[in-house]
């Protein structure tokens, strides 16, 4: 009850109440025009490659007592920066140890970052090939180099011999936009949730705000004891 009590005061601090915000993500706007039939099919198929493909960006036990999801955009400075410095942090004490699975979640941010959607494409396109971490790590990691271009394109095509493409695979799903559709709808459904910047993180239904690493510790270790102790 002590360490329940704890998980609560800690959430109150760096967390926003949220409630079901995932099911809010996943859930159409409730004034969307009823879709024709052959629509219904197209976003049938559309959520099962979503859901196939969540588990390309995803890290960490599929079992784990906790589910961090990471909203972000590959051209966010913030984002490069939570990369860089917290998100080794998490893997090494959390996601590698089987407390968390952490899953991506994509919402470029097209005012502020002309070539976000590019990028998270360009990732998309590598998930369909089980090679979304080593693009993920490029593209923040070479971020200062594709950010500023006019066209990005030639830049990542560069990256995804790094990343060990099928360059064929590639240039099919970049050409026919078949991940452009699910970055679009789930970029949407998280703002349509209330997520307004990158990089946010939702935790066991609540929204938390891009805070140091050491704030996540104690609402991790907390969150874990609540669900794991009897």
């Amino acid at each position: 009850m002590q360490a329940r009590t704890l998980g609560i005061m800690l959430l109150a601090g760096g967390v926003v109440a949220a409630g079901a915000l995932w099911a809010r993500v996943a859930r159409r706007a409730a004034d969307t025009p009823e879709p024709d039939k052959a629509q219904q099919v197209d976003e049938a198929d559309a959520s099962q490659q979503d859901l196939n493909l969540r588990s390309q960006r995803a890290k960490g036990d599929p079992n784990a007592p906790i589910t961090v999801y990471e909203v972000s955009d590959f051209q966010c400075p913030y984002c490069r920066q939570w990369w860089e410095e917290s998100l080794p942090l998490l893997d090494q004490e959390y996601i590698k140890t089987g407390k968390v699975r952490f899953i991506f979640l994509n919402m470029p941010l097209v005012q502020l970052h002309p070539n976000a959607p590019a990028a998270h494409e360009f990732a998309m396109c590598a998930a369909t090939q089980n090679r979304f971490w080593p693009v993920h790590d490029l593209l923040y990691e070479h971020q200062n180099s594709w950010a500023p271009l006019d066209e990005p394109e030639s830049y990542f095509w560069m990256l995804s011999d790094s990343a060990g493409l099928n360059r064929d695979t590639l240039g099919e799903c970049l050409e026919t936009g078949t991940v452009r559709t699910l970055i679009a709808q789930e970029a949407l459904g998280l703002s349509q949730a209330g997520v307004r910047g990158t990089p946010s993180f939702v935790i066991e239904g609540g929204l938390m705000r891009n805070i140091p690493f050491e704030h996540w510790r104690p609402v991790l270790d907390s969150i874990f004891t609540a669900k794991t102790t009897k």
